[in-house]
């Protein structure tokens, strides 16, 4: 019985006998180790952390010698692809006058901070889609009478070279009409059924590779053990082709991206736990974003290329959130990676057999 509730809490558990081998891990203890209990169980101590901070390891020592609890805060945990800072509790366990067992708590910090910083980027980025789509809407109006008056005017014109005029003015009337749908984003719900998203991506892949003219190399490192999620085949088709056509643009179109898909278990997105999302990297090799406009990506009309319109990451950041998902930017110079994390709920009766 105990186990069953040690797998239903946050905290990631894990007991070690005196020789500090590890006997037991619960769920949240997979989840931050990014492993399975199946394969740490039986591993010490030292081979799970000897990479981490040196503390860890000694604050177990420690607590074993001194037959005492100790609390250590801002350590640094190390796993194979990422960094996380924790804070541990160690506390021993005795049978008679002697410790048989140490227990080890660890919480993830800047699962904390990810949560908070995740709500204030949704916070701006919805302020900022509202202002924009007033604006769009302002100027449309407008513009509507502008591109009539040049219509009519033009079958006024005898003068051909006058009526060129009237044409260009009707087209550039048409380009910032179409700029405008852009700004308002998308305009319809998603129609959500069973997929696969390795199809989307394969989709993008194709897509991507026949629009680059340079030596573009495109991988992908599938986790096929995804199951089908909830979503808009043609949306999401279209807001991860956004993405990956900036990957491309980024490496100049003779780099390399790469595709990468996961399981994520127990995530928070926009105040909401899912047990189970799909995280979709998507990763180039290029140049990488500056600091100073990476928290702006997401934001209407900011781009960092001279012929870009700034439109693309904040349409597909729409599209991604009408999916209750989120995307999420890290990057520095050869590694800029954008994660897509889109929640796998359950799906209908009548589907299950289509899996």
């Amino acid at each position: 019985m105990y186990k069953r509730i040690l797998d239903h809490i946050n905290t990631a558990i894990l007991l070690f006998n005196r020789d500090l081998v590890l006997t037991y891990i619960n769920t949240a203890g997979e989840i931050l180790l990014a492993d399975s209990a199946h394969h740490l169980i039986d591993q010490t101590a030292h081979d799970l952390f000897k990479s981490s901070d040196p503390a860890l390891l000694t604050n177990l020592k420690q607590c074993l010698s001194m037959e005492e609890p100790l609390v250590e805060r801002s350590l640094s945990l190390n796993r194979i692809t990422q960094s996380l800072m924790i804070n541990l509790s160690v506390t021993p366990m005795f049978q008679g006058h002697q410790v048989s067992d140490v227990l080890l708590e660890l919480q993830q910090v800047d699962n904390h901070l990810r949560i908070s910083k995740e709500e204030r980027l949704l916070t701006q980025q919805n302020t900022a889609r509202l202002l924009v789509r007033g604006l769009a809407h302002e100027i449309k109006n407008p513009l509507g009478g502008l591109r009539g008056a040049a219509q009519l005017l033009d079958l006024e014109l005898e003068d051909v070279e006058l009526r060129e005029y009237t044409r260009i003015i009707i087209a550039e009337s048409d380009r910032l009409q179409n700029l405008m749908d852009k700004m308002l984003g998308p305009n319809k719900l998603p129609n959500k059924k069973p997929m696969n998203i390795h199809e989307v991506l394969e989709r993008i892949r194709q897509l991507v590779q026949a629009e680059a003219s340079g030596t573009l190399t495109i991988k992908h490192d599938y986790d096929p053990s995804i199951p089908l999620i909830q979503g808009d085949k043609d949306q999401l088709i279209q807001a991860l082709l956004n993405i990956a056509r900036n990957a491309a643009q980024a490496t100049d179109c003779k780099g390399k991206v790469i595709f990468k898909t996961r399981i994520h278990r127990h995530i928070t997105i926009g105040r909401k736990l899912y047990k189970l999302a799909a995280k979709v990297d998507i990763i180039d090799d290029g140049p990488g974003i500056d600091t100073d406009m990476i928290n702006q990506i997401f934001y209407p009309m900011i781009t960092g290329r001279a012929e870009g319109t700034g439109l693309g990451l904040s349409i597909a950041q729409s599209l991604i959130n009408q999916h209750n998902g989120l995307i999420e930017c890290n990057s520095e110079p050869g590694n800029t990676v954008f994660s897509i994390f889109l929640p796998i709920e359950p799906l209908p009766l009548n589907n299950l057999g289509d899996r």
